[in-house]
């Protein structure tokens, strides 16, 4: 990486750290601490068998030792494992607003990752367009999360179809043990709600989408040229007449149905993001939801 660069990333280092900072006591009032499901549970410690305890949960080694039966008790994990799966295909570099989708993704990524650290979390990170570009293994620290923050400004769009399903397959590879997955996507590709269920069995999914208003409704400015950024494919529209608009949001209506259906069919809640809209409302928003589920 040249020298002006790296100082170029390390000023917008700078800059996120301090946007994302503004946001995490908000989170952590939100309760981020209990809005995941199904968090795993650790050892504690043993003690002396009593009627009605799970046969189960007898510690063996412990019972032949003492010659009395002893159980084995647990507690629930006070920490967590983060990992963000970030799609870097070229549509993400698409924005009308201040920021584009890539933009904002980093952003939501650093709050997160940010809120993490507070609460002592491990957090890893995983790139990925039609297949795994990068893959860095969760782990603990200031340190951890400002490189991970680096390697998001760092990243370069893919001119390649998303694929989901290839990273979550990745994934489930290499990610043992449960932690909590923030697929954070445009979810411009083929249907990966089978993907997303089979992880979603061993970790808690979470879908975290970008839209950027432009992608859902058509302004009346003439005739329009639009390139599909990750194929060049050229599109002459004319955006005067009320049915090109018109069929245009239909379109985007019938993407977005079609992902709510995979996420149905995942059982992966959604956390919507768009380029338009604050995104600390959104996460706002759905850390409450998450809490009111639990």
């Amino acid at each position: 990486m040249a020298r002006r660069q790296l100082e170029d990333v390390l000023k917008e280092v700078r800059r996120i750290q301090i946007v994302a900072r503004r946001q995490v006591n908000d989170l952590m009032a939100g309760e981020y601490l209990s809005v995941f499901k199904g968090r795993g549970m650790e050892f504690d410690a043993v003690r002396e068998y009593v009627p009605g305890d799970e046969i189960r949960s007898i510690d063996w080694n412990v019972t032949a030792r003492t010659g009395a039966p002893y159980v084995k008790t647990f507690c629930e994990e006070r920490e967590l494992t983060v990992l963000l799966a970030v799609d870097i295909s070229a549509s993400g570099t698409f924005g009308s607003q201040r920021l584009s989708k890539m933009e904002t993704a980093v952003e939501v990524a650093a709050v997160l990752m940010f809120t993490a650290l507070k609460n002592n979390d491990k957090v890893g990170l995983l790139f990925f367009a039609n297949d795994v570009v990068k893959y860095i293994p969760p782990r603990k620290g200031r340190g951890n999360v400002l490189r991970l923050i680096r390697e998001l400004l760092a990243a370069e769009p893919i001119k390649a179809e998303t694929d989901i399903s290839r990273a979550l397959e990745f994934l489930g590879r290499v990610q043992r043990r449960r932690c909590v997955v923030f697929v954070m996507s445009d979810f411009l590709g083929p249907d990966c709600s089978r993907a997303l269920s089979i992880a979603n069995q061993r970790h808690d999914c979470i879908a975290v989408t970008f839209e950027d208003p432009r992608e859902m409704q058509l302004p009346d400015v003439g005739f329009v040229t639009l390139r599909d950024a990750e194929t060049d494919e050229l599109l002459e529209l004319d955006t005067r007449h009320p049915q090109v608009r018109a069929l245009f949001a239909k379109a985007a209506q019938a993407r977005d149905q079609r992902l709510r259906g995979w996420l149905r069919r995942a059982d992966v809640d959604r956390l919507e993001i768009r380029t338009d809209q604050p995104y600390a409302t959104s996460l706002q928003r759905f850390f409450r939801m998450r809490e009111r589920q639990r």
